[in-house]
């Protein structure tokens, strides 16, 4: 991936009039961002905002996944239009596209038609786009987000509901427009693309085919609708007041983190997100906690307050993704749901490690600003979900805080793998490593049962203590509904969660089995045949004895296996290193625990995890384009090593706001051996343990400094060139986008990363510690 290049211009200033409309005077805030073949544009004003994704194929390009096309994204709706460009003579790759300057705008300026017959104005954005050589548009796709991502990402899915009401027709004399009216019947998207300067331009269109074609020169396209807009929060109010000097310091960021940000809700990511994701949300705000705003209209109380308004008020579940839009009609209709509920939004509840952020994230914010507990939990929910009318934001958080009490406990009562914390039966996913192969087929995951659970249960203990959210009576005989226990009980059951889950998933192998299967690795990966990095093995083993311990991403878990009374198959580690055990090191600090054994576990554990960035790949995480969210060299398994590859969503790639968590994890492992809590955890009094760990810290910030150019992005990848003329390992690592490479072995299209992810701008407050240099 080449250095991403960012230019960020405010003008306030009136805009000139748009064709066929007008715009009221209004500030406006553009940015570009480059990521090769990629060319993003955003632009916001009082009237929209958008993204606009220009494509155009590199000399290096893999032809059958990058084709010219252009993307327009809006947040309101999750709306799109995607239109896809094939040249009309010359072979694939020679077509070239390109939004210029142009007075039409800079590159984009806004465009908006108020028209008396609908309820909200047509608004959207313009400009004008430079064709190389005479092209073909051979495939629009107008409505959502959601249905461009079924063809860019499925087998080509186009929808025979969505695609058929696409008309073609001519406009401004020589040039067409696409257009269709959205199934709800009141919604119109339309794309116009009209010669612009250019004496040979002509249009020629086929609207039975739905495909127009034209010559070689610069072309003005018009991309609008009419549907409600959100209230974005500018830079100066997503941030709070200590941290405004960001604005000038880190204006790329700010800028990204205000085109995400909404009164009602921040969004996950532009463009393949522009929607609600629970967990999304509430990560990025525990770590941007520091310089978020707070109080009434704030980003910490549009995040909670969004996952609150969302909970499914029959089990106290915390919504993972909303469908919205012409997307959710699409739904809706497939289901026979017609009338006024055929738009109705969508809420799914597949995950089961979100449920446990909501407390986590509650505790943090109203520890520190108790004042807004009653102002925010007072707020009567329904207003998006409409099932939750006659309920209050305390409600729905209590009923959360029920459900986590509930699950966890037969795991406090008994200590059995059966009793951790699975996937719901119907989902094969369901935590953050969400693609099919994310957990290698397990299903107890290790995040939600050794990190999730016991924050969790501390924090609805700590806010059952705060007063005004959880009720100070009872509600039955029961301890789980005997609310002015849960303060103790909750403690309780925490502490052994913590001390009792680690075991499960912990493994350990000799220095020579370990070299084996790093060998082996290797041998069988078609993605890296560079060094093995096995001397690390010995220089950075977990104990003295040599021994290599490291942390599986998940158990087995399978039913089958349980019906069939097979327990060794039932917990059976899926042995990839990872880096979730980042979730431990920033939600749990074992100050909180007193039992000898568990300070053993958990000094363990840290040097287990301090040592797998202190190893390079293969033998370790980090490699020179980012430290790898899974690793399958000490697995010994040809189908974990076919699985995590380097083009696998959750494979051997690199993820930013890992990255973020893993640093700040450490950072806080460090910073308790340094307080004047009058606990001290045993790794503190260990020089070997301590000291791989700060090793860690600065072994991943050097690595995370030498990657800055990508770090605001959602994920991306490397490839490595052993037969390269570099010098050394180092030098053939080359870092790419996702996007860039083949699926792995039986994944119908690859991911597109992109090009700002909300959780990837957490790196806002996440900053090096100059104390632990």
């Amino acid at each position: 991936m080449k250095q991403i290049i960012f230019a960020t211009y405010l003008v306030l200033a009136g805009l000139a009039s748009a064709q066929n409309g007008s715009s009221n005077a209004c500030n406006v805030t553009t940015q570009y961002l480059a990521d090769p073949p990629y060319d993003n544009y955003f632009y916001s004003d009082c009237n929209v905002d958008a993204q606009v994704v220009v494509t155009s194929p590199l000399s290096s390009s893999n032809l059958s996944i990058i084709g010219p096309r252009v993307v327009v994204a809006w947040p309101a709706g999750n709306s799109g239009i995607a239109v896809f460009f094939a040249p009309q003579n010359g072979p694939n790759g020679t077509l070239a596209i390109e939004l210029v300057n142009s007075t039409i705008g800079e590159p984009l300026s806004v465009y908006t038609n108020t028209d008396s017959n609908n309820d909200f104005p047509y608004v959207g954005v313009q400009g004008v786009l430079s064709f190389n050589s005479s092209a073909m548009l051979t495939v629009a796709i107008l409505g959502s987000v959601r249905t461009i991502r079924d063809f860019t990402e499925g087998p080509s899915l186009l929808r025979p509901a969505i695609q058929d009401a696409i008309n073609v027709t001519q406009y401004n004399n020589s040039g067409a427009s696409y257009g269709r009216m959205w199934l709800d019947n009141t919604t119109e998207s339309y794309f116009n693309l009209v010669p612009f300067e250019n004496d040979n331009g002509t249009i020629a269109m086929n609207a039975q085919d739905r495909n127009v074609s034209f010559g070689a020169g610069f072309y003005h396209f018009e991309a609008y609708f009419n549907y409600p807009q959100l209230q974005q929060l500018t830079s100066q109010e997503v941030l709070n007041n200590a941290s405004q000097g960001l604005i000038e310091q880190q204006p790329s960021q700010t800028t990204s983190l205000s085109f995400l940000s909404y009164s009602e809700k921040l969004l996950a990511g532009a463009w393949r997100f522009l929607t609600y994701f629970g967990r999304d949300s509430m990560i990025s705000a525990l770590l941007l906690e520091p310089v978020l705003s707070t109080g009434n209209a704030s980003a910490m109380e549009a995040v909670i307050g969004a996952v609150l308004e969302r909970i499914n008020r029959t089990d106290g579940s915390v919504c993972h993704e909303e469908t919205i839009g012409d997307y959710a009609t699409y739904l809706n209709m497939q289901n026979n749901i017609t009338g006024d509920n055929a738009t109705a939004a969508i809420f799914t509840y597949p995950m089961i490690d979100t449920d446990y952020f909501l407390p986590i994230l509650m505790d943090v914010y109203f520890s520190r600003y108790p004042d807004r507990i009653d102002p925010l939990l007072s707020t009567e929910a329904g207003l998006i979900d409409t099932t939750n009318e006659n309920l209050t934001y305390a409600e729905l958080a209590l009923f959360n805080a029920q459900k986590i009490v509930n699950i966890t406990t037969p795991f406090v009562d008994n200590q059995t793998v059966e009793n951790l914390i699975h996937l719901k039966p119907s989902e094969v996913v369901g935590q953050w490593r969400d693609s099919t192969y994310g957990l290698g087929n397990g299903r107890i995951p290790f995040d939600v049962n050794c990190a999730l659970v016991p924050a969790a249960l501390r924090a609805i203990s700590r806010l059952s203590q705060l007063g005004g959210i959880y009720p100070n009576t009872s509600s039955g005989t029961s301890v789980l509904t005997n609310y002015s226990n849960w303060a103790s009980f909750a403690q309780e059951s925490a502490i052994t969660w913590e001390e009792n889950t680690l075991s499960f998933f912990e493994l350990n192998l000799t220095v020579s089995e370990a070299s084996s299967r790093v060998n082996n690795f290797v041998n069988t990966a078609t993605f890296y045949d560079g060094p093995t990095n096995n001397a690390s093995l010995s220089t950075n083993s977990n104990d003295a004895n040599g021994t290599i311990t490291f942390y599986a991403i998940a158990l087995n878990g399978s039913m089958s296996a349980l019906e069939d009374d097979d327990l060794d198959t039932y917990s059976e580690p899926i042995p990839i290193m990872h880096t979730d055990t980042a979730f431990h090191l920033f939600l749990l600090n074992s100050t909180n625990t007193s039992s000898t054994a568990y300070a053993r576990e958990h000094t363990r554990f840290l040097n287990s995890t301090a040592n797998t960035i202190l190893r390079a790949f293969p033998a370790g995480l980090v490699t020179p384009s980012g430290m790898v969210v899974a690793n399958p060299a000490l697995s010994n398994s040809d189908v974990l090593i076919a699985n995590f590859t380097n083009s696998a969503y959750h494979g051997t790639v690199i993820w930013s706001w890992q990255l973020a968590l893993m640093a700040e994890g450490l950072h806080r492992q460090l910073a308790v051996c340094n307080s004047s809590s009058s606990f001290t955890p045993a790794y503190c009094e260990d020089a070997y343990v301590y000291n791989a760990t700060r090793a860690a810290y600065n072994v991943l910030w050097d690595n995370i400094e030498q990657n800055e150019a990508q770090l605001q992005s959602e994920v991306w990848s490397w490839t490595y060139d052993g037969n390269s003329e570099a010098s050394n390992s180092t030098d053939s690592f080359t870092t790419v986008p996702l996007g860039s490479l083949p699926p792995p072995p039986g994944v119908s299209g690859g991911t597109e990363s992109n090009v700002r992810q909300l959780w990837s701008l957490t790196f806002l407050a996440v900053r090096r510690d100059a104390e632990y240099a």
